[in-house]
């Protein structure tokens, strides 16, 4: 049984003038992402701002999202680190509050070897044996790329890494993923402009950015396809073309936090070093958002 198939928002953190966490706002988002078809929560990921969040803050946010989700849809924790000891003390913290999978992102900076990030991962899913672990590659963020084989051999040898949320750009690459892991693996695309293609290559759904401000378009985006309607997929995925490029015309999560805001969901500011876009993709953001019915 696949953790989630369809689309997982990558939900943002809201935060007060003061930038502490809003935790009323949280719920009011997570309410209408239940709302609105999404099929998973995936809290405290890079959408999330997680690497400006404490520990504290981080553990206390996915602890929340889990007590409102109340399993109503799987909640999936982003608790990944470069260091392998506190992405354990992370992962046991959030499997213990029951998340029903955990993410990983590849360990940025230390740039660790194919053979470091087996046994990063490796230990990390050891200590959380019942939780499933979805790996995140990213290496545009991390400098890190994990490798096919290397998918392929954690997958075959560690019984709850189950899953990959593939970010690499590369379709060639995750072709190749696919091609070593077949049905071993959970694919997701971690690129909201890919869905469909990786869809067609065994993907089961999105951990997606867009799903924030569109999470009906991007559910049925992938619903659509699973039921075989390509075309109409196909259709979803181009119209959200221009959407998704101006939610990444600066740095995620800059622009996804700004068309909230814009949209009348107060969800506050960045934390630094994190800041207010350039007043022209500002309004390129306001246009794509009135064009594909966002906004008036």
């Amino acid at each position: 049984m696949a953790i989630f198939k369809g689309a997982g928002v990558a939900i943002v953190t809201p935060m007060k003038e003061d930038y502490s966490v809003n935790y009323d706002k949280l719920d009011e988002l997570l309410e209408f992402q239940i709302a609105n078809g999404t099929d998973a929560i995936i809290i405290c990921g890079t959408t999330g701002e997680s690497s400006t969040l404490t520990h504290g803050e981080h553990l206390k946010t996915i602890k929340f999202a889990i007590d409102q989700v109340k399993g109503r849809l799987p909640v999936i924790a982003g608790t990944g680190s470069n260091a392998t000891d506190t992405a354990i003390m992370m992962s046991e913290e959030a499997a213990s509050y029951g998340a029903d999978a955990v993410l990983l992102v590849s360990p940025y900076y230390n740039k660790a070897t194919q053979k470091g990030l087996i046994g990063h991962y490796t230990q990390i899913a050891n200590a959380i044996p019942k939780t499933p672990v979805i790996l995140y590659n990213v290496p545009s963020r991390t400098g890190t790329n994990i490798l096919p084989e290397t998918v392929a051999a954690l997958v075959k040898n560690v019984p709850n890494i189950v899953g990959l949320k593939a970010a690499s750009g590369s379709l060639s690459q995750i072709a190749k993923t696919m091609s070593l892991c077949g049905d071993e693996l959970e694919l997701y695309s971690g690129n909201d402009d890919q869905v469909v293609p990786i869809l067609s290559l065994g993907g089961l759904g999105v951990i997606s950015v867009l799903s924030n401000v569109a999470p009906r378009r991007t559910h049925d985006m992938v619903a659509k396809f699973l039921e075989g309607d390509v075309k109409t997929a196909a259709r979803i995925q181009l119209e959200a073309i221009d959407m998704i490029e101006s939610l990444f015309c600066e740095v995620n999560p800059i622009p996804v936090k700004e068309a909230l805001n814009l949209m009348g969901w107060e969800v506050g500011p960045l934390r630094m070093p994190l800041c207010s876009m350039e007043p022209k993709n500002l309004e390129r953001l306001r246009n794509s958002l009135v064009n594909y019915g966002l906004l008036k």
